[in-house]
């Protein structure tokens, strides 16, 4: 069959890559981007009568089986099963890696560096309600890498067991209430909103009650025997949280990187502004700035910036090794390759 032969060939490959000089890293495991390149593509060019989606998903398989024809790594993430965490780890890894659900983004971080898993995924901000601040807590002090990036297509669903005109409840993570709030008010004005701990918690809860209706994945609904009430209803048609795969090891080069640090700098006037100048005067691309008070040390921040590039590239070398005399910590967080909004 073709697939075993997929199969072998990726075998293959990845013998000759233990024996060079990169090694065995595990990055094996992670899909190249020329396999999201392949799945996109699939998608732009069905024609029917299969839904584009489940095209990918057939695709988005076999690459998953092939990368795992010898060993099947264990991947975290932030738990339960069928969140949008749970949904993005299978866009990256498929289905045929072990993926297990953990109950906070520390305990992702936990497993990773303790080495009980060789990959985690968590949350790192969205484009409707911005960082995560348990990520970046979990980043500036753990020993672990970021090495890929999953932005995912948030695609919100009203869901429920009985029809719209029971509902008198609607229970969802307090993010995913505040990012169909205009729609709520408009369709459902009176309903009152509770919070959930997960988007998973909320449907389970519809499933009880049929004057409770959740916003959820679609995915999250089929799984709970639950019927969607209304589809896409984000006040935000462009809504987008993209997540991290941390492991063990900064990834290779791939030719369209983007590369994380995170540092500190002095207290005086201007030391932020003369940092910064740093990037542009090395024509270095910045696609991500955020803030971060250093917990028990009023007045101090840590600055997480991404930028386009790879550590080893002569730009961005000569921008760290600048940038290290001006700072009082820096850190890579990570290099990965770029990539597009998946769903």
């Amino acid at each position: 069959m073709l697939i075993n032969r997929r199969a072998e060939l990726h075998r293959q490959r990845v013998v000759q890559g233990q024996h060079s000089s990169r090694g065995d890293t595990g990055f094996d495991h992670l899909p190249a981007q020329d396999e999201f390149i392949a799945l996109q593509r699939l998608g732009e060019e069905n024609a029917g009568p299969l839904k584009s989606e489940s095209v990918r998903a057939v695709f988005r398989e076999i690459f998953s089986g092939c990368r795992t024809v010898d060993h099947s790594p264990r991947v975290v993430f932030l738990g339960p099963e069928f969140t949008y965490s749970h949904l993005a780890a299978i866009e990256q890894f498929g289905q045929s890696v072990s993926l297990v659900p953990v109950g906070s983004i520390a305990a992702v971080f936990e497993e990773v560096e303790r080495g009980q898993a060789e990959f985690g995924l968590v949350p790192v901000d969205n484009s409707t309600d911005g960082r995560v601040t348990d990520t970046l807590d979990c980043l500036a002090q753990a020993k672990v890498k970021m090495c890929a990036e999953v932005p995912l297509r948030i695609r919100h669903c009203l869901l429920g067991s009985g029809s719209r005109k029971d509902l008198r409840h609607v229970y969802s993570k307090p993010q995913a209430l505040s990012q169909c709030r205009a729609w709520l008010g408009k369709h459902l004005p009176g309903v009152e909103l509770y919070d959930a701990s997960s988007t998973t918690e909320a449907a389970a809860k519809a499933i009880k009650d049929r004057s409770i209706g959740a916003i959820a994945s679609r995915q999250a609904g089929i799984n709970h025997s639950l019927t969607v009430l209304a589809r896409d209803i984000q006040d935000n048609s462009d809504n987008v949280t993209r997540f991290m795969v941390i492991g063990q090891d900064i990834a290779p080069r791939s030719g369209n990187d983007k590369t994380s640090i995170v540092f500190e700098i002095d207290h005086y006037p201007g030391a932020l502004a003369d940092a910064m100048t740093i990037f542009k005067r090395n024509r270095l691309n910045l696609t991500w700035i955020e803030s971060f008070p250093i917990p028990g040390c009023r007045g101090r921040y840590l600055f997480f910036v991404e930028f386009q590039g790879y550590p080893s590239e002569l730009r961005p070398k000569r921008a760290l090794a600048s940038l290290a005399k001006k700072a009082l910590r820096l850190d890579i967080l990570g290099s990965y390759a770029q990539m597009d909004p998946i769903g």
